[in-house]
Parts: structure tokens; sequence; C-alpha cells
């Protein structure tokens, strides 16, 4: 798994004011899912490689095309439904030339996504089983 370290979000102290903890914890867990399926994409891994080479061109929109989608299969394993923020349509505009160019774009990003899924769950050590 991830190093380890933890990441903080700017909107930490907005969104504990706004909604509560909870939410605050939840989006913690969405942003957390989002790393861990980017980490799922180094070569030792599933070496899942779009050809990024700057922020905002094509390869990094597939990537984080995947990394959404890997979230929110996530999150729907744990029954989370985090909330629509005003600012994700900004966030998801570098996407749309991707889908727009590729019809198959969305459904190459989910199989991504689920195999990065996949990878995570079988990290998990398995559950002892109940007498």
């Amino acid at each position: 798994m991830p190093n380890g370290r933890t990441s903080t979000s700017t909107y930490a102290s907005e969104w504990r004011g706004l909604r509560g903890i909870i939410l605050v914890s939840a989006l913690c867990v969405l942003c957390r899912y989002r790393h861990n399926t980017h980490w799922t994409r180094h070569a030792s891994r599933l070496d899942r490689d779009f050809g990024r080479k700057a922020y905002g061109d094509e390869g990094y929109a597939r990537e984080e095309l995947v990394a959404e989608l890997g979230s929110a299969f996530l999150c729907a394993d744990l029954e989370l439904t985090p909330e629509v923020r005003e600012d994700h349509a900004s966030y998801i505009a570098c996407w749309l030339e991707v889908l727009k160019n590729d019809k198959r774009a969305i459904v190459q990003a989910a199989s991504y996504a689920q195999h990065a899924v996949d990878f995570l769950h079988g990290l998990q050590k398995p559950r002892a089983e109940t007498a």
C-alpha cells in the first residue's frame, strides 16, 4: 500500500464546519482511494501508462479518469456516497476532450479502474471467519 504518508485536504476545515466530521472522514477516504488507485499504476504493480507528459494532457486526463472511477468503485464497495462539490465540473474539464475524441475511453478507464480495485482488494488480509 502507499507509504503511510497522510495528505490533508485544503478544504478540511471548511467541510468540517459546514458538514461535520463524518463527511470530512468520508472525503478523506475518497481522496485516499483516488491516491491508492494512482498508486497501482507503477511499473511494479499494474504498469499502467497513458503517455502522460504534462499536467492536463491526454495521458493525465486518462489517468485521472481511472483514479476517479477507481475511487468511486471502492466507495461503492464500502457503501459510501460522496457528495458532489461545486469544483467538480472544472476539475473534470480536462477529461472531456478525451471522452469526446474516444468513444471507448470511459469503458477502457472503467476496466483499468476495476483492475486497480481488484489489485487493492488483493492486498487485504483475509477476514478471520467467526465461529
